[in-house]
């Protein structure tokens, strides 16, 4: 396909808003096809993607098999009003609630939407109905769940609020644990430790507010958490912080919600981040990766006691194209393919490789004030010459570089994609497929060794 670039980013200027998150760039960037690890413009400039369309494309772009389920669907039942049923969103629904069954010992219902947003919308009714009415909700500092009014209202940012009018039910937000930024003096576990102390004494009586101890009921309904922060940069908690803090949630009748949006599906050698940590959820919220980005579909899964006919009737909520045939089939497929494969062994080591790398580049550029990750869900944070101050204008020269085409791998032209993050955005957030090779780990390490030298000598000698 071949078109005229200045054309039609003239027009989108004009036609399109901008009220989306295309213009965090400038000029938008136009690309006309993908592959695998790839995406490609119009010049056919190789660009390795590295966040992978925010953790969606989790299995490669243009993944034949699943690819292959799409066009099969489209052939025998494309459309469908999401009033009626058909197999594929039975067998998904069946195939995810065994697994939460199996792992946590909770039976359980699937309920699905559109996306994360909307699924995440859909868990506020579903807990705020199963706690008669109750409408306070706690989340973290540093927590993203969506930009719907609903999940706005959980979000920390209040950029993401600040015109769209008085939030009165807005989340009360509580630090989340960030080793890397933790109070001096502390092992990370001491840190963890001392935030669900800090935590634990909201309750300790009445009179701080949020507890009544004589009816033994708490004012708040539920606690939304990422186990690893997405947005907020990929900060990965001590794994004593989250069993301290369930039990504190549990002596005080408070739920637990998990969001997998961003880390689900293998993002983090898991199927579900919540694996790594000991706990379990009351609802759990998927998305994105489902599909691996073919599809919107997104839902949750919660324990029966919520979600059981007579606890959350027909009509609690709906949405047109809610379990739509096209995303369950894909979504089945993926389900069948992980089944199948040894994920977790695979990208925990691919991980492990791409973090030995960016720990090779932390020695040699004094800017990278920490790294870390999970699996293949991996951070590299931006500073100063000090190693410590954030450096958001470093990391954003980075990006207008990489998506400028203009990096050298192998005597090619090349794009690098990266993602941004972190309380300040100064952290690279790193997604890559799943399928990454070792080989294509190796670019990825050469071509941030190449953009933070370049980005370096542009940024600080033209100062």
């Amino acid at each position: 396909m071949t078109f005229n670039e200045e054309q039609l980013l003239q027009d989108e200027a004009k036609y399109c808003s901008y009220g989306d998150t295309v213009h965090y760039v400038n000029p938008p960037k136009i690309f006309d096809r993908c592959k695998g690890s790839y995406l490609f413009d119009a010049q056919d400039t190789p660009y390795l993607d590295l966040q992978m369309w925010y953790s969606a494309v989790n299995f490669g772009y243009a993944n034949p098999r699943l690819d292959n389920a799409l066009k099969k669907q489209i052939d025998q039942l494309p459309q469908l009003a999401s009033q009626y049923l058909h197999p594929t969103k039975i067998e998904l629904s069946k195939i995810i609630a065994q697994d939460m069954e199996r792992k946590f010992g909770l039976p359980g219902r699937v309920h699905f939407n559109v996306g994360g947003s909307q699924s995440v919308d859909d868990s506020l009714k579903l807990v705020r109905n199963f706690c008669n009415g109750k409408s306070r909700m706690f989340a973290f500092e540093g927590g993203y769940h969506g930009r719907t009014l609903g999940a706005s209202s959980i979000t920390s940012s209040y950029r993401y609020r600040r015109r769209f009018g008085h939030f009165g039910e807005r989340a009360q937000f509580i630090p989340f644990p960030y080793p890397f930024r933790r109070q001096k003096g502390m092992t990370p576990e001491e840190y963890a430790e001392k935030l669900v102390a800090d935590f634990a004494r909201l309750f300790e009586n009445e009179y701080h507010g949020l507890w009544d101890p004589k009816a033994q009921q708490s004012e708040f309904a539920a606690f939304y958490i990422e186990p690893v922060q997405g947005t907020g940069g990929y900060v990965i908690p001590p794994r004593n912080f989250y069993p301290a803090l369930k039990k504190v949630l549990d002596q005080h009748g408070i739920l637990l919600v998990v969001d997998e949006i961003q880390m689900g599906f293998y993002r983090t050698g898991k199927l579900w981040s919540v694996e790594h940590f000991g706990i379990t959820p009351d609802v759990l919220v998927f998305g994105k990766a489902l599909t691996n980005g073919l599809n919107p579909l997104a839902g949750i899964w919660a324990r029966e006691e919520m979600i059981n006919p007579t606890t959350f009737p027909v009509g609690s909520t709906h949405s047109t194209f809610a379990s739509n045939p096209l995303g369950t089939a894909v979504g089945l497929e993926v389900m069948h393919m992980l089944a199948e494969k040894d994920y977790e062994r695979q990208v925990m080591e691919s991980g492990a490789y791409f973090l030995e790398g960016l720990k090779s580049l932390q020695l040699q550029h004094k800017e990278i004030g920490d790294v870390d990750g999970l699996g293949l869900a991996l951070r590299a944070e931006l500073c100063g010459p000090d190693g410590f101050t954030p450096d958001k204008a470093l990391l954003d020269k980075m990006v207008d570089i990489g998506l400028s085409g203009t990096l050298e791998y192998q005597g090619q032209k090349t794009g690098l994609v990266l993602d941004v993050g972190g309380y300040y955005k100064n952290v690279i957030t790193f997604a890559p497929s799943l399928e990454i090779s070792r080989s294509e780990i190796d670019q990825a390490i050469t071509l941030l060794d190449q953009l933070l030298v370049r980005a370096k000598r542009e940024l600080y000698t033209s100062k």
